[in-house]
């Protein structure tokens, strides 16, 4: 998942002071001013500069970018602030560029098509930052051609990537590349938890633990996080703790019955990317061992419970971790992960997140966390650990969801009823919750559709996701997450063969489309649900097929082909009236005489539009039978039928007033005055214009105006 900020964000915790890097500091800033290949050549720079920051997980890539970036914009040469993306998920697999694009554009507060393309979103993206001036800081770039898609084409922004290794693919790049950090400033970042009285006593000894550490910050601060958990011990007794192997006998101990040699090849495995990768062999996080000892030594200084919940953490879903999602994969109370969450931040485990409690788990710990899982923990315990995230997760939607009912309704009865940790007092409580989780949400919601072996929660999971984003935001302001949604539900129903489910979620899917004026893929996708809605096993799910063939038939309207909506929409039809159903009959004779008088066939046009006011009549809707009439008047008009035109608009004019519809009262007065005026009786022509303005005055409006239809 996309990690995005917004630079006006002002509940970050505050960060600790950032040591060292001044020279690769210069050397960014240097960098903005060097001449590029195309000034050298004469030519304007096509799009933004960009600066490319490599190096290993563990070597502090990512807080050298972010110290950058916020440097730029107090400087104020880029007034519209900083935003951040993550572009490789933990597993190691690039991030679409869609949720990274729409991240981007929801930050900037710009709104985003559902179901947009990632072309579609990153053209939006650049005509988003076209007039903006903004530092784009996108973290763990997985290839140069991801890159390429989001790079604005605006020369006063500026992109700051962070990859493993050079990017060959983007032009006029030169990285600035990371190692360990100067001696000196590697141990002023173990003093910061040791203190400077035992730096101070025994610098020889600070000097050789941040050699061990191959002066990488990620080793650092993990040492200093246990130095500063551990008052009584020496930076001499970390030394000698620090050069111990604690991670090699427990992946040698194996659980699932892998190897250490397996367990590590996996964890090297899944922190691999191709952006100029060495090979696992090279890593100086863990081949190396640094990075790998110093994780090791603050690792067996965890109670077992918490060095199971670490682990664990492995299991939620990309982006944050908080206090809930760490209980319920635990099976812990809510205060006990907390406080566990606390302290794996205070010994450099985990680092805060933008919004208050929650905490993001650093790359370069997620190889050996995965391994460690692996190795540790049985898979049906990680089974249940996942499926009671997923329980939890779902609880607390319903919650969300529940206190946007009315005080006294089942849901409120049923809220009241749950733990206090989980409910939520206030409906903006709940909203704040649900925008503050809705990556990982989202995200969890993927996790548990790709695992396979969860899909009855994770279809609880969908559904209760959809109500609380509704129920909070309305289907257009959610769209493009039940977007998403929609595309899960397609294939956990694909691949548990429930048609009804599979159809429902096509045609939410061709219905968001439609609104987004994407009418051919909202055709294809309200053909997917026909063919669902005819599957040989659920052939009693009528009231779906009729709804999959009137949508075709609307998307024929919408591309221009009455022809083929009318044949669709008879076609719907035919079912509602082997159904009984009235009010279908009444809808879709109307639909055909709308299509057929875009295709001027006067004759079958007129026949639809009197067999829906007869329908309207038995429905004992006077008002809906005579806007079926006064459009039978308007295709007699059009067909020069002129006098029976004036003999049906009277007839609808008299149910009109019986109504109390003034509008289409006004309206056929209207008709009537052009049908006048082509019989050459003027007097007439003048009382219904009286009567038209006398209706409805001041507007004077036309007919298809008033009755909604274009002409």
């Amino acid at each position: 998942m996309s990690d995005v900020t917004h630079p006006t964000v002002t509940d970050r915790p505050p960060a600790p002071e950032f040591l060292g890097r001044r020279r690769e500091l210069a050397a960014l800033r240097s960098d903005i001013e060097r001449a590029g290949l195309d000034t050298l050549a004469g030519r304007p720079a096509p799009r933004c500069r960009v600066l490319l920051i490599a190096g290993r997980p563990g070597t502090g890539r990512s807080a050298l970018a972010a110290k950058f970036a916020r440097e730029l914009a107090a400087a104020g040469d880029h007034p519209d602030g900083v935003l951040h993306a993550r572009l490789t998920d933990p597993g190691g697999a690039a991030v679409p560029v869609a949720h990274v694009a729409r991240g981007l554009l929801a930050a900037l507060g710009e709104p985003t098509p559902p179901g947009a393309d990632g072309d579609e979103l990153s053209d939006t993206l650049r005509e988003a930052l076209a007039e903006r001036r903004a530092v784009l800081v996108l973290d763990d770039v997985h290839s140069a051609a991801q890159l390429s898609d989001l790079v604005p084409d605006s020369r006063d922004s500026l992109v700051v990537a962070v990859a493993r290794g050079p990017l060959t693919g983007v032009p006029d790049v030169r990285p600035c590349t990371l190692g360990g950090l100067d001696r000196q400033t590697a141990v002023r970042l173990l003093a910061r938890g040791a203190g400077p009285v035992r730096v101070t006593v025994d610098p020889t000894a600070a000097e050789s633990l941040a050699e061990e550490c191959a002066d990488l910050p990620a080793a650092l601060v993990l040492v200093a996080g246990w130095l500063g958990a551990h008052p009584e011990a020496t930076v001499a007794d970390a030394l000698h703790r620090m050069r111990a192997d604690h991670i090699g006998p427990l992946l040698a101990e194996g659980a699932d019955g892998a190897g250490p040699d397996s367990a590590v090849e996996s964890a090297e495995e899944a922190d691999d990317t191709p952006a100029a990768d060495p090979g696992p062999e090279e890593d100086p996080g863990l081949a190396d061992g640094p990075l790998r000892r110093a994780f090791g030594l603050v690792h067996a200084s965890l109670p077992a419970p918490a060095a199971r919940l670490l682990r664990l953490l492995t299991l939620a879903p990309p982006g944050t971790v908080d206090a809930h999602t760490a209980a319920a994969l635990a099976g812990c109370p809510v205060q006990a992960a907390r406080a566990a969450l606390a302290e794996f931040a205070a010994l450099g485990l985990l680092r805060p997140a933008p919004e208050p409690g929650q905490y993001l788990l650093p790359r370069c710990f997620e190889a050996l966390l995965q391994a460690l899982t692996r190795t540790q923990e049985r898979p049906a315990e990680v089974v249940l650990a996942r499926a009671r995230m997923l329980e939890r997760t779902v609880r607390r939607l319903r919650a969300a969801e529940a206190v946007t009912e009315p005080p006294g309704s089942a849901a409120r009865r049923w809220l009241s009823g749950l733990p206090a940790a989980l409910r939520f007092e206030t409906r903006e409580a709940a909203a704040g919750w649900l925008t503050a989780r809705g990556p990982a949400l989202l995200a969890a919601a993927r996790l548990a559709v790709a695992d396979g072996g969860l899909d009855t929660l994770a279809r609880r999971l969908l559904s209760a996701l959809t109500r609380a984003l509704v129920a909070h935001r309305g289907g257009e302001g959610a769209a493009w997450e039940l977007y998403q949604l929609h595309e899960l539900v397609v294939q956990v129903a694909t691949r548990q063969r429930l048609p009804r489910e599979l159809a429902a979620a096509h045609l939410n899917l061709g219905d968001i489309d439609a609104r987004a004026d994407r009418h051919a893929k909202a055709l294809v996708r309200y053909r997917a649900a026909l063919d669902a809605a005819r599957d040989e096993r659920d052939q009693a799910d009528s009231a779906t097929l009729g709804r999959a063939l009137e949508s075709i038939g609307d998307a024929y309207t919408e591309l221009r082909d009455p022809q083929r909506a009318a044949d669709w929409y008879g076609r719907a039809l035919a079912l509602a009236q082997s159904r009984g159903d009235l009010d279908g009959t009444a809808r879709l004779h109307g639909r055909i005489g709308a299509a057929l008088v875009r295709d001027e066939q006067w004759n079958d046009a007129l026949r639809a539009w009197r067999a829906a006011g007869a329908a309207h009549r038995r429905r004992g809707d006077m008002a809906a039978q005579a806007h079926a009439l006064a459009e039978a008047a308007r295709v007699l008009e059009y067909a020069d039928r002129t006098r029976e035109a004036v003999r049906t608009a009277g007839d609808a004019l008299r149910l009109a007033v019986r109504a109390g519809d003034r509008r289409l009262q006004a309206a056929l007065h209207l008709l009537l005055v052009d049908c006048a005026e082509r019989l050459g009786d003027a007097p007439a022509a003048d009382r219904h214009r009286a009567a038209a303005e006398e209706a409805l005055n001041p507007a004077v409006l036309s007919l298809p105006e008033a009755l909604g239809f274009e002409t």
